[in-house]
């Protein structure tokens, strides 16, 4: 019998989400935040489907937990919105101690509730283009980095097994963007099938 493998994460996810489906078919049963093919919207945005920041993944897991929520294994990431930064002021939309104080927070809902959780690391941002391209709010690379390593401590302490997809993306080199900070269909292909080679060998 298959298992429910949950995803919850942000554009990123939804992109290689459909690769990774095919590629775990024969174990596991893919679900995500809402609706199957239903519109993503603005992918700038959380929303019924997009994870969005930790503060509204953190909210949503609580509600998702409350009513019995408890898949055989869920997919995680946030941190992509999180940084996005206000380029008047500096701020971020959510700093690095809220940002640690939600994942700790959803560390501790998810080992309550009894959910199996694999964390994937947020993915690399080309500053140059995406702060070329969008003017609403910037990211930065060592952003990425700093906010990854407050996730790695915060997993490796809670024993949470998790995926490098920051540093298996960085390693393709070349042109891996299709626009600010999404992925071309080859590299969303090749990230769908390396988590997957991490997902079935567990």
């Amino acid at each position: 019998m298959k298992k429910q493998l949950f995803v919850l994460g942000d554009s990123i996810s939804m992109h290689y989400g459909p690769f990774l489906e095919t590629f775990v078919a024969d174990r596991f049963t893919c679900t995500r935040k809402g609706e199957k093919n239903a519109d993503p919207g603005d992918l700038n945005l959380g929303n019924d489907i997009n994870g969005g920041d930790s503060a509204l993944v953190r909210k949503y897991l609580d509600a998702r937990i409350a009513r019995g929520f408890k898949p055989d294994l869920l997919l995680l990431n946030c941190g992509l919105h999180d940084i996005k930064t206000d380029p008047a002021s500096g701020a971020k939309q959510v700093s690095i101690i809220p940002y640690e104080e939600n994942l700790m927070a959803i560390s501790r809902l998810l080992q309550m509730a009894g959910i199996q959780t694999v964390w994937v690391r947020t993915t690399p941002v080309d500053e140059t283009i995406h702060n070329r391209i969008v003017d609403a709010f910037w990211r930065f690379d060592q952003d990425v980095g700093a906010y990854n390593a407050v996730a790695d401590a915060v997993f490796i302490a809670a024993g949470t097994p998790m995926i490098d997809l920051y540093g298996f993306t960085k390693a393709l080199g070349g042109h891996p963007f299709c626009d600010h900070v999404h992925f071309t269909e080859e590299v969303r292909r090749l990230q769908a099938a390396f988590i997957a080679g991490h997902l079935l060998a567990g």
